[in-house]
């Protein structure tokens, strides 16, 4: 079989839709928290048969070879630690993270894009310091004049996010689905209430 058509069918993303696997670091934290670290069913049994992580939690249903039957894992640990990132990707995906998916002129959760505060017919760079979420209407109002010619005010100013600081804020965006087996180990640290 060629290998190329096992790494697709292996990362497929429809597998991720049937039994994904939460994955934790060695030290029992998510890889990452939005989006959070799920494999396919099919990577994580491929990483505990190569001895790379292992089984902390399973469904109930198993997958079968001839010589092997296996439940599913829900939850796997790497053995070896995989160090954090420490400076955070310049994207869009982090820069809507960062802006907590809401437009920094008006507070709208819709229709999100980005917007450069110095407008780069002024000289305005593309950086964590200048770009911000806004929401399109914010957007064409703004157009190419400064916040003071448009009238629009930032609901608090633009930074380069800390590393720690984007997990945090990951944390507070859970996905759509969440199987009973993760919660442990996504909240592991938070607060409980009385």
């Amino acid at each position: 079989m060629d290998g190329d058509f096992r790494r697709e069918f292996v990362r497929e993303p429809g597998g991720l839709k049937h039994h994904p696997a939460l994955v934790l670091n060695a030290d029992y934290r998510p890889l990452s928290y939005y989006p959070l670290s799920l494999w396919p069913w099919q990577e994580a049994i491929k990483a505990v048969w190569l001895d790379r992580v292992d089984i902390v939690a399973e469904y109930e249903q198993e997958v079968c070879s001839p010589s092997t039957r296996i439940r599913i894992p829900s939850v796997v640990v790497l053995r070896d630690y995989v160090k954090p990132r420490k400076r955070v990707a310049f994207t869009r995906f982090n820069l809507f993270l960062r802006d907590e998916f809401r437009c920094q002129y008006c507070g709208s959760r819709d229709n999100l894009t980005f917007d450069h505060v110095v407008p780069r017919a002024a000289g305005g760079t593309t950086t964590w310091e200048n770009v911000v979420a806004a929401c399109a209407p914010c957007n064409l109002r703004k157009g190419a004049r400064s916040l003071r010619r448009s009238g629009l005010h930032l609901r608090k100013t633009p930074r380069a996010p800390g590393a720690e600081e984007m997990r945090n804020m990951g944390r507070r965006f859970p996905p759509n689905y969440l199987h009973e087996s993760w919660i442990d180990f996504l909240y592991w640290d938070a607060e409980l209430e009385a």
